[in-house]
């Protein structure tokens, strides 16, 4: 399949495996571009930039395909070094960047400098012609039904997505909801290039993430998710647990007042417990509505060809066919 986003980045189809923390390591990365996707290593998983040169060195021994790195730019305390990250990048060959977060507005000439393309993660129309204006290729427009940080507008794909077709001038990819080739061909018709798939992605067998972690979403209905840090103005769509049920039960009981160091337990350092150990029970980890799509642990490449089989066979069959002809 041809669209603007595997032109752009040299890929055969166009889908995007979502920068995911504690998730998107080499192996992930390196099996959704050898599928003919666009695997994506998080930056910030890599504790250090000469960490994350070591994790895309790997990757290029499992892959000759293209590949990208995530950089998320955070508020924090502790700033990351993002220009150490950015040149481990660069110095590591790779030329696609998808960022998320803060706008990346500061770091966009030394990537341009380097020949980088720029995927920015958007959950709003505004903030993606904002990327736009500042020289980014392309935008991932996020839906509220996504995993993670859906923003504070809660507007779903349905509406997103041709409101972004409408002002963009770049290529845009759907994410949010995203796992099949339904998705895919609606994805399509609603004015995207492509479809970027975070949760579908840690159900598959090369996902580095402990089983629990993908029998709990196969397990998880479109109803399991829950939003946490709305009163922060900081949501996060996570899939319900224990550790999740006590996070809200606080969120209610301080209300207005609530403050980060009230569920600090909940959230932080929560990833390699339910990643790595597997206690899904911990705290919040993200995971998107999308779960009440997932039945299954594939292979990436098997999940990707069925997803391109499925999106072809809508496309010439199913639609096709309910055009009438004269």
């Amino acid at each position: 399949m041809k669209t603007r986003i595997t032109e752009l980045f040299g890929i055969r189809h166009p889908i995007i495996q979502g920068g995911m923390h504690y998730v998107g390591f080499a192996e992930l990365a390196a099996a959704v571009s050898n599928a003919g996707g666009l695997g994506i290593i998080t930056g910030l998983t890599q504790k250090t930039p000469e960490l994350l040169a070591r994790e895309i060195a790997r990757c290029r021994e499992m892959t000759d395909q293209p590949i990208g790195v995530n950089l998320t730019f955070l508020p924090t305390f502790s700033k990351p070094p993002y220009p150490e990250y950015i040149a481990a990048l660069i110095e590591g060959g790779v030329r696609i960047v998808e960022t998320a977060g803060r706008s990346p507005e500061e770091h966009m000439p030394a990537l341009k400098a380097a020949g980088v393309k720029v995927i920015h993660k958007c959950t709003s129309v505004r903030h993606a012609l904002k990327a736009e204006r500042i020289g980014c290729d392309a935008v991932s427009v996020d839906g509220f039904e996504c995993g993670g940080h859906p923003g504070e507008d809660d507007v779903p794909n349905m509406i997103l997505l041709p409101r972004a077709a409408d002002e963009l001038r770049i290529p845009f990819v759907a994410s949010g909801g995203m796992a099949d080739g339904r998705s895919l061909v609606a994805a399509l018709a609603l004015g995207a290039e492509g479809m970027n798939m975070g949760t579908r992605f840690i159900a598959t067998q090369e996902a580095p993430v402990h089983e629990n972690v993908k029998r709990a979403i196969v397990a998880a209905s479109e109803l399991d998710t829950r939003l946490v840090m709305r009163g922060l103005r900081n949501t996060e769509r996570v899939l319900n647990n224990k550790g999740v049920e006590e996070l809200l039960a606080i969120e209610r009981a301080k209300g207005t007042d609530l403050q980060i160091s009230d569920i600090h337990d909940q959230v932080a350092g929560i990833y390699p417990r339910v990643m790595i150990e597997g206690d899904v029970d911990a705290g919040a980890f993200s995971c998107g509505m999308v779960a009440g799509l997932i039945h299954d642990v594939p292979t990436v490449q098997e999940l990707v060809d069925r997803i391109m089989a499925e999106a072809h066979g809508l496309i010439a069959a199913r639609l096709a066919g309910m055009l009438e002809t004269a």
